[in-house]
Formats: structure tokens, C-alpha cells, sequence
């Protein structure tokens, strides 16, 4: 094997709508270069890159894997992803790490709204872009119309490269840059031929298309394209190099990964033609609150970036990107988020879940280290410099669940396996509320969270169940009310007696105001901190439905008390009598978590969106055009969290994952009487369970 260096490593991220063929593509890659001995296929369950037993049962991909190829002296890292939206966070991990991008399209299907995402996301990273139009064997594929759909919705760079034609039963596939025609045997071999006459009326109807294309990327070849009609083979070779490396064209070819077809072409255009990782010769690093570029060194210090962390019942697996320098097995690293020393004495590379254990790792490459206890997603590692790569920008989850454990006891066990879970996916967030005494999980989606729940049962051996988490809500007063607490209690020896006479209101601040109006010391003021301590412990429960009280004032403006029989804990107590005759006279409010939420959508589907939203209470605030993303429309409005418990599927449904928004709670309303009655009657349900 040919020795491994930067300069001949591609790191090529897979992404594309689910069902488009990045696993099969990947398959295909390492049966063609002898990776494995056999192609596996996902409908049996055997691929390389799907092999969590979760996957297997699903028969999709549900994490990143790594498929290294070896192609003609090159190392090909394929980074297979999921395309479900459940899973993007494995996306934005593999763009990362990837030099390029593959986006794989069904050739029946053409743009879906995963390819769609796909590109977005690469163009967001400013990572090259490589169309394959896969499943070309399919009798319904088409690629023109597919290529169509492309053009317009990406624009002119978008260029062919391997077309295929269909003769009857027979398939070709017609090389624009050489003009031949290729077919392929069932083992992936490759027959090249000269164009029939149906292959060159085919071939001169895109050639013009690619050459419009190759001639955009420099000022000199436009020129000559304009003096001579045509590019040369040499020149059109140079120009595909350097257009997909600075991202001014986007080639596009097809092929059949179950069949292996068209493969062989794609690895050989990957080697000579796709970027390095000393294509750009550049890394951001985090500086102060924003980036900065730094030049990438072979042969400096050794800087690592860990891009996503694996926990299974065996341990911990930690897959990193050697960003700068030689990576050997005798190096101590200083994990520069933590201070953590950690000693990389056995590194690995990854195969699927096969591990091949190296003494070195060339700058650019991809790796994995088990044990690093201190180390997690995100890190940069180095030597000695105090710097920090790029992180990676996870979107935030708002699908949130209470999680239960099946059978009592079982609450340890929960948050042991979740905190693996969470260590390996960056969008699963945990939390143990205080307010609502719930274990809460959030994600991406409903399909991520029962994934969450098959691994508790299966790596963990915990059975739990997922339910709708409790709102938050609070309570409040509107009115004012004028009480006395008399507490009163003789039972042989020394009694109790408190007597205090409070006047209730509304107060400024969110927790209880107490003043004190006493005159003529009837009540002492040795006594005054046990009333207020009185009133706190029981604005814990609201005489309405049992949440916190909130913004509540307490003037203690009269009282008496007895010089044997009165103490802290009797006045304490009065107090809280008069908290619960007080309250209900007062006017009590039931208050609930409001926030501010931001959705972007294209424009046609902005009156559904709106209309949806009125139906969650929501109040629309305003619309403008996106910034960035030409056609979508970012609409704000202020909507009660209790109805977006299923926002994330709602506008999923909606906008065929082409919505995404932002949700944020920053204060409390009041609730409207019918949804308040129904929430009161709800609370005190629970309670007499409860009881």
C-alpha cells in the first residue's frame, strides 16, 4: 500500500435525502477497492457503515461512519450520514471534518427536500459540492428530468459529467470530458467505447452545458472558448480540477451504486480532481468571539479536533481529524477545553465499527482513540499551542419528552445510559427540572427519541417510557386582600400562639415582597423573618391549581401575640393561614411560559404557517425576507410553550422539512379563562391521584 500522505487523503462527506443511496454508495466504493470482500447490502443488514444494531432494525442510518477507500495510491474517506432530519446533527459533524461533498439523488425521485437541506448545508460550510444521480437502472429514472431540476434550482454551475443512455433494455454511460461511452459488468468492470450516433446526439446536447460551465472558471479559458467554440480534453481536465476545488461548478454524475455502476469513474475523478485537505490551506480557529484563519502545517505541531464521540456498553470511542502536524502514538496531548492531559498511546483507524490499529496519523487524516474519559465532541488537542478549532454549530433540539423509568428504582440507571447517549449525539439535551420534579429529553424530532428509548432497553438494559412533560405554569394574584392568620394551640405546658394581619397585592418582583407597616410592636420583630419564611415555603403552592406563586407583596401591618406562648414557629404558621385565606380572595391568576419564536419557511408557505399559529394562540409580530436564503420568509410571533410541544412535526408536516425556527420562553402571561379552567381542573385531578 502507498504510503498516507496530505496530499493524497480526500475526506468526502455523503449527504442527501434519506433512501438516495449514500450507505449503498459507500458499500459500493469498498467492494470496487477490494475494502471488503463482499457487498453487503442494507436490505440484509450487512453494510460496513450501518452496523449499530439499531440501524440494522431500521434499515437507515442513524449515525456517521467512516469508509475508507483506497483508490489509485489515494486515500477516500467517505463520511457516510443519515439523511432522515432526526439525525442532522451527525450531518454538521461530517461537513466538519470533509474537504467535499457528495449529494446523492434518486434518480426516480430527483430533488427532494434532503437534497435540497443537503446543499444548503455544504454551500453554509463553503464545502465543494458533487452531484450523483444514483438508482439510474431504475425504468422510471430520468436523468434529464432530474438534471433539469438541478439547474434550475442550483443554477448554471451545475454541469454534466456522466450521462447515462438507455438503448432499449441496455444502459451507457457517455463521458463528456473524454467523449466515450462506458458499460459496466456486474463486478463494477468497466468497458470504454467509442459514441454511437443516438450517444453523440445525446453527448452534443450537454456538451455545450459543461463546456459553458468549465469555461466560467477562469477568465483565460472563457476567452478562449469564445475565439475557439470548444475546450480541449487537456484544458477541460484542468479546469473540472480547479472548479470543483474553489466550488465554481458543481458536476454532476450518475451511475448505480447497487449495480456498481458509474462508481469506478466517480473514484477516479475524487482522485484527480477533488480538493486535499491542502487545498485551501487554511483552518479557522475560534478567536475571541468570532474566527480567524490559520495556515495548515504538515510538518508542524500536532493539533487534533474531535468530531464526534461513540459510547456503546464497551466503552468510549473517540473519532478525531488530525488538523495540523504527525499524530504518533508516543504523543501527550493537552485537551485545550479542559486541561485534560491525555495520552494517545493506541490510535486507530475506523472501518464501519472495524478497528485497524496504526503507530502514526498524517495531517488531514481521520482516526479514532478509545478511553479518553476527559475528552468530548468538540475539543481541540495539541501539544502545546493554546488554540481551538472551529466547533461545530449543533442545532438546538426542541422536541422535549418527560422520560419515565418502566419499573421503580430505575431512576440511576436512566441517567447513567443518558449521559452515554449524550456524550455520542450533541443534540439530545437532559434535564432533571426542579419545578416540574420531571426527567425531560430533548431532540430533533419524535423518530430520534424513540431511537433514544431502543438503546436504553438494548445497550442499557432500562426500560423506560416517554411522555408529554408538565408546563411550568405559575401563579399570581391581580387584586388585593386584607387577612389575619391566628394560630392557636394549648395542649398542657407551654403553648403556641401567633396572630399576624397581612394585606396582600400584587407585587414588582418575581418573588414575594414583604414590608412590614407594624405599630406599636404588636407584633415583635424578632418575629418578622419566621411570617416571611412563613409566606415563602407556601407561595411553593398556589391555591389554584398548585404551582409556584409569583410577584406576590405582603405588608404585615398588625398582629398580637402572647409573651410565653408566642415563637418563630407559631407565627410562622399563622402566616401561612393568612396566605390561604388571603389568596383566594385576591383575585388568583393562573400564568403561563410565553416565548418568541422565529420560523423561517419559503414564501408560498407562509399563510399556512400563520394559520397554524393562530390556532396555537399565537400573536404574529412581524415577516421579512431572509437574509440569506433567497425565496424563505423568517416570520415572529409570540406563542404560549404549551403549544409547541409539537411544533417540530407540525412545521416538518407542513413545510416538507423545509421550515426550521427558533423558540425561546422570556416571560409569563396570563392564561386565558378556558384553557385556565381546564388546566386548574387538570392539576386537581393529579392531585387527588396523586393522593
Amino acid at each position: 500500500m502507498a504510503e498516507i500522505t496530505t496530499n493524497n487523503i480526500r475526506n468526502i462527506v455523503l449527504l442527501g435525502h434519506g433512501g438516495s443511496g449514500k450507505t449503498s454508495l459507500a458499500e459500493t466504493a469498498l467492494f470496487l477497492s477490494k475494502g471488503t470482500d463482499r457487498l453487503g447490502k442494507i436490505t440484509d443488514g450487512n453494510t460496513v457503515c450501518d452496523y449499530d444494531p439499531e440501524e440494522k432494525k431500521r434499515g437507515f442510518s442513524l449515525t456517521l461512519s467512516l469508509a475508507p477507500v483506497m483508490w489509485k495510491d489515494a486515500k477516500i474517506n467517505f463520511i457516510d450520514t443519515p439523511g432522515f432530519l432526526d439525525f442532522q446533527g451527525e450531518v454538521y459533524a461530517g461537513i466538519r471534518v470533509a474537504d467535499s461533498a457528495i449529494i446523492t439523488l434518486d434518480g426516480k425521485a430527483g430533488v427532494e427536500v434532503g437534497t435540497e437541506l443537503a446543499w444548503d448545508k455544504a454551500s453554509e460550510a463553503n464545502k465543494p459540492r458533487v452531484f450523483f444521480i444514483n438508482k439510474c437502472d431504475d425504468p422510471e429514472a430520468n436523468f434529464d428530468r432530474v438534471f433539469t431540476q438541478l439547474q434550475e434550482m442550483f443554477g448554471s454551475e451545475v454541469c454534466p459529467i456522466l450521462v447515462p443512455h438507455k438503448n432499449g433494455a441496455n444502459l451507457s454511460f457517455i463521458n463528456l470530458i473524454e467523449m466515450k461511452s462506458y458499460t459496466f459488468d456486474s463486478k463494477g468492470g468497466r468497458t470504454e467505447s467509442e459514441l454511437s450516433a443516438d450517444e453523440q446526439a445525446v453527448a452534443d446536447q450537454y456538451k455545450e452545458t459543461l463546456n459553458e460551465a468549465l469555461a466560467a472558471t477562469s477568465e483565460e479559458l472563457m476567452e478562449k472558448y469564445f475565439e475557439e467554440g470548444e475546450i480541449s480534453h487537456e484544458d477541460a481536465v484542468e479546469a473540472l480540477h480547479h472548479g470543483i476545488v474553489d466550488g465554481s461548478i458543481v458536476p454532476v454524475f450518475s451511475g448505480s451504486a447497487t449495480n456498481l455502476w458509474g462508481v469506478t469513474y466517480l473514484l477516479d475523478t475524487i482522485v484527480s480532481s477533488f480538493p486535499t485537505p491542502l487545498s485551501t490551506g487554511k483552518e479557522k480557529i475560534i478567536d475571541g468571539e468570532g474566527t480567524k484563519e490559520i495556515d495548515v502545517d504538515p510538518n508542524g505541531e500536532c493539533r487534533v479536533f474531535v468530531f464526534k464521540s461513540i459510547s456503546d456498553s464497551f466503552g468510549k470511542q473517540t473519532l478525531f481529524k488530525v488538523m495540523n502536524g504527525n499524530l504518533t502514538n508516543d504523543l501527550t496531548l493537552t485537551n485545550r477545553t479542559t486541561g485534560a492531559q491525555e495520552k494517545f498511546g493506541h490510535v486507530y483507524m475506523m472501518r464501519g465499527n472495524k478497528q485497524t490499529e496504526v503507530t502514526s496519523i498524517c495531517c488531514g487524516d481521520i482516526g479514532m482513540i478509545t478511553k479518553l474519559t476527559a475528552t468530548n465532541t468538540n475539543d481541540t488537542l495539541t501539544v502545546s499551542s493554546d488554540i481551538q478549532y472551529e466547533k461545530i454549530n449543533f442545532p438546538h433540539p426542541y422536541m422535549t419528552m418527560a422520560i419515565l423509568p418502566a419499573a421503580k428504582g430505575d431512576e440511576d440507571k436512566i441517567s447513567t445510559g443518558l449521559a452515554r447517549l449524550l456524550e455520542e449525539d450533541p443534540t439530545l439535551v437532559y434535564e432533571n427540572n426542579p419545578e416540574t420534579k420531571q426527567m425531560t429529553i430533548s431532540g430533533m424530532g419524535d423518530m430520534q427519541l424513540a431511537v433514544v428509548v431502543s438503546k436504553m432497553k438494548d445497550r442499557y438494559k432500562t426500560s423506560v417510557v416517554l411522555e408529554n412533560p408538565k408546563i411550568p405554569y405559575r401563579e399570581t394574584i391581580k387584586g388585593t386582600a386584607d387577612v389575619q392568620g391566628r394560630h392557636k394551640k394549648q395542649s398542657g405546658g407551654s403553648g403556641q400562639f401567633g396572630d399576624v394581619k397581612i394585606r396582600f397585592s400584587h407585587g414588582e418582583d418575581d418573588g414575594l415582597t414583604f414590608v412590614t407597616s407594624v405599630v406599636g410592636g404588636t407584633v415583635p420583630k424578632n418575629f418578622y423573618p419566621a411570617v416571611e419564611k412563613g409566606l415563602q415555603e407556601a407561595m411553593q403552592k398556589g391555591v389554584l391549581a398548585g404551582y409556584p406563586v409569583v410577584n406576590l407583596q405582603a405588608d404585615l401591618y398588625d398582629g398580637s401575640y402572647h409573651p410565653v406562648d408566642s415563637n418563630e414557629i407559631s407565627f410562622k404558621l399563622a402566616a401561612r393561614l393568612a396566605y390561604k385565606a388571603g389568596l383566594p380572595q385576591a383575585k388568583p391568576i393562573l400564568l403561563e411560559p410565553v416565548g418568541t419564536l422565529k420560523v423561517c419557511v419559503p414564501e408560498s408557505l407562509v399563510g399556512d404557517v400563520m394559520g397554524d399559529l393562530n390556532k396555537r394562540r399565537g400573536s404574529v409580530l412581524g415577516m421579512n425576507p431572509h437574509e440569506r436564503k433567497s425565496g424563505y420568509t423568517v416570520i415572529e410571533a409570540t406563542v404560549p410553550k404549551a403549544e409547541m410541544m409539537d411544533y417540530v412535526i407540525s412545521l416538518r408536516a407542513m413545510s416538507q422539512g423545509r421550515g426550521s425556527f427558533e423558540f425561546a420562553v422570556d416571560r409569563y402571561e396570563e392564561v386565558p379563562g378556558a384553557v385556565a379552567q381546564k388546566v386548574i381542573a387538570e392539576s386537581k385531578a393529579n392531585l387527588e391521584e396523586d393522593e
